[in-house]
């Protein structure tokens, strides 16, 4: 009997096996006692036998065994290099375990070898799993599963993650059930509709409490999840990437990196530990003590018709209402007029910049911004110098159904990575470029892991050479956010959608992964361009303000009511900025369905922020209380509304907050809840706490 114990002082997580066999988890929640005898506990973990079943259970092991009789999905399919399928039986070589731990198990006769990493932090709370698979000899991977992990029997449902192009991070709640949650993202980015993530609350958890599990599998390109109800009842969570990703044979294969929480505080906790572990362990910032700059890009404004002077008068208006980085977006290069030529052609066009850029880049230098510039290097279009010159560099097959009149490039070919690198740098080089915006705007013809790390590589390749250029993932919007393409930018755009009634949902839901500094949202235009809706200046700025904010309009559209309303808002931002990139972002329950809310949370718990969105009409006539979270419920904070000049005038009653601040303790804030005042649909309310 073999047992190990991992602590980081928010969670435990104990894995035993009985003999030599591939260890399970047979706990995994909240901490533990120390004294807690793991012999014991693994053979109370033994569920009991009974008529119609074998005479011992299979283990749901880190890498359930088909040749051991497991009833459910294997965590290895594997075939020699002639095709024939092995059924590995593993047995343990080795455990090395400090704070962390690695086993190693060895299938002598088929000459494989497993190896399960776990790392913890104690200051994020996120366990970080890896399985490796190492062969003697040449072997196609049909499937791998990162460590898996039994999922708790005390759920009644699981939450994960779907979407479509401007409506992305749709939860989904799925009852547990005999049988299989079959998730598999075959598109070869991460994708608008298969967010690798997944909660499993235990029943009754909420936003702010109760308990819960979460994984986020950090991989760029398709992966599989796996949520299995065995006969017996035992429950398990697979993830991996996509099945028959690797098209070679190998000696080695390995997961992406697992990231798992466990929460006794509702959601939020899992949110919480991911937001940190995001911000502070995955994403490496290139000045890190530089405040998030308020951002602007010229997209919605311009699309691809590029003057000069339009530009430049747009960069001074941006500059004025508080912008600090100027985007050049789509549109600045080779012949490009619309969407359906010129992609890889990455040389200025003369045409629109006879100069060059220098002119626009010296302008908004001297505005006092930062200059940024899209790239969409992954893509080729058929109309095009470079795919005229190299048509073998193109992915796929010749007859291929095109996206946005696009192919992708073979990005596992040195040579087009090497052509990518030279255009690029040669852009950066002769440039005053701080910033990158990164697109991808077609799924794959096919699934493949070498698409994804030949990206990888070409963006490690890019921030070695240029440590100090910013990158933002972008991916039709949200098609390419993830942990693993996080270990090499600082910003997502979240969604190409810059409706403020849409983006208050998506950002909702994206934070339980994802924290304020790395996600960006932009003010968009009076009428949105991808859903028609006109929206109110204020409306849209506060929700903006949420996130990493920017402006994404034609500033030349804003009247002075708008211009007034944004330069307020916008200013608001910057002088809360330096704590909020560094707050938890905390969900709230709210008890009206038409009211989406959350709490930002400085660490120290002295300040908070709460933005109360109103996405739909309310079924009663007065709004219910809201109640916060996480306060100390012996101290007084000190709330008020940030925007109380906005009230409409039928909201006619007499309020305190509505005349100023007020004093109360964090047990009524969080046991009764502030009642806003009345408010229409589409709009925010904003309120700031202090600890007194």
């Amino acid at each position: 009997m073999k047992t190990w114990r991992l602590d980081d002082g928010g969670q435990t997580l104990v894995l035993a096996a009985r003999r030599e066999r591939l260890p399970e988890v047979v706990y995994w929640g909240a901490v533990l006692p120390k004294d807690e005898n793991l012999e014991t506990l693994l053979a109370a973990h033994a569920i009991d036998l009974t008529g119609g079943m074998l005479d011992e259970n299979p283990d749901l092991s880190l890498c359930p065994e088909a040749s051991r009789t497991f009833p459910g999905q294997p965590g290895l399919i594997v075939r020699s290099e002639n095709g024939t399928p092995l059924l590995p039986k593993f047995r343990f070589l080795s455990a090395e375990k400090g704070k962390d731990l690695t086993l190693v198990y060895r299938d002598g006769d088929n000459g494989l070898t497993l190896t399960f990493s776990f790392e913890t932090d104690p200051d994020t709370k996120v366990i970080r799993a890896k399985t490796i698979l190492n062969a003697d000899a040449p072997v196609h991977l049909h499937w791998l599963a990162a460590p898996v992990m039994p999922a708790p029997q005390q759920s009644d449902e699981m939450i994960d993650f779907s979407g479509r192009w401007c409506r992305e991070f749709e939860t989904n709640r799925t009852a547990w059930s005999p049988g299989i949650r079959y998730r598999e993202n075959r598109t070869g980015r991460t994708g608008h509709e298969h967010f690798p993530g997944l909660i499993v609350p235990l029943t009754g958890a909420t936003n702010t409490q109760g308990e819960a599990f979460a994984f986020h599998y950090g991989w760029s390109g398709g992966h599989r999840m796996i949520a299995e109800e065995l006969p017996d009842g035992r429950r398990q969570i697979q993830w991996g990437h996509a099945a028959r990703m690797e098209t070679e044979a190998a000696t080695e294969f390995s997961t992406a990196p697992l990231f798992m929480t466990f929460s006794d505080k509702g959601l939020n906790g899992c949110a919480v530990s991911f937001q940190r572990h995001v911000r502070d362990r995955v994403v490496t910032w290139p000045k890190p003590d530089r405040p998030r700059p308020v951002h602007y890009n010229c997209w919605e404004a311009v699309y691809f018709d590029h003057k000069l002077d339009v530009l430049s008068d747009i960069a001074d208006r941006a500059a004025k209402l508080g912008a600090e980085r100027f985007v050049l977006d789509d549109g600045w290069f080779g012949n490009r007029d619309d969407d359906t030529r010129a992609l890889s052609d990455w040389e200025v066009d003369e045409r629109k910049y006879p100069d060059g850029l220098t002119p626009l880049i010296d302008h908004v230098h001297s505005l006092g911004m930062s200059f940024g510039i899209w790239f969409e290097p992954e893509m080729i279009n058929p109309d095009s110098d470079i795919h005229r010159a190299h048509p073998d560099w193109a992915l796929g097959s010749e007859d291929q159904t095109l996206g946005r009149q696009q192919k992708a490039l073979n990005m596992a070919l040195p040579e087009v990575r090497d052509f990518l690198f030279d255009r690029m740098s040669a852009v950066l080089t002769d440039h005053d470029i701080d910033y990158i915006k990164w697109d991808h705007n077609r799924v794959l013809p096919m699934p493949d892991a070498a698409q994804t790390r030949g990206s990888y590589a070409l963006i490690d390749r890019l921030r070695d050479a240029f440590p100090d250029v910013e990158i933002e993932s972008c991916a039709s919007g949200g098609g390419r956010i993830d942990f693993g393409i996080l270990k090499r930018t600082q910003r997502v755009w979240l969604s190409d959608s810059n409706d403020a009634l849409e983006r208050l949902h998506i950002q909702h839901n994206a934070a339980l992964f994802l924290p304020l500094s790395i996600t960006g949202s932009h003010v968009g235009p009076r009428r949105c361009h991808t859903s028609g809706r006109t929206l109110d200046i204020s409306f849209r700025a506060w929700v903006a303000a949420q996130r990493h904010m920017g402006f994404e309009m034609d500033p030349r559209e804003l009247d002075d009511y708008e211009t007034r309303v944004l330069t307020e808002v916008t200013s608001w931002w910057k002088h809360n900025r330096e704590w909020m990139q560094a707050a938890d972002i905390l969900l709230l329950d709210s008890p009206d369905p038409a009211i989406i809310a959350e709490q930002q949370m400085q660490s120290s718990g002295e300040r908070f922020v709460v933005f109360a969105g109103k996405a739909a009409t309310s079924a009663q006539i007065s709004p219910r209380p809201l109640r916060l979270t996480e306060l100390d419920p012996n101290a007084m904070y000190e709330v008020s509304l940030a925007n109380r000049v906005t009230a409409s005038h039928l909201s006619r009653g007499t309020q305190a907050l509505k005349d100023g601040p007020v004093t109360l303790s964090g047990t009524y804030l969080m046991r009764h809840g502030l009642t806003l005042p009345w408010s229409f649909p589409e709009t925010m309310w904003v309120l700031e706490g202090r600890r007194l």
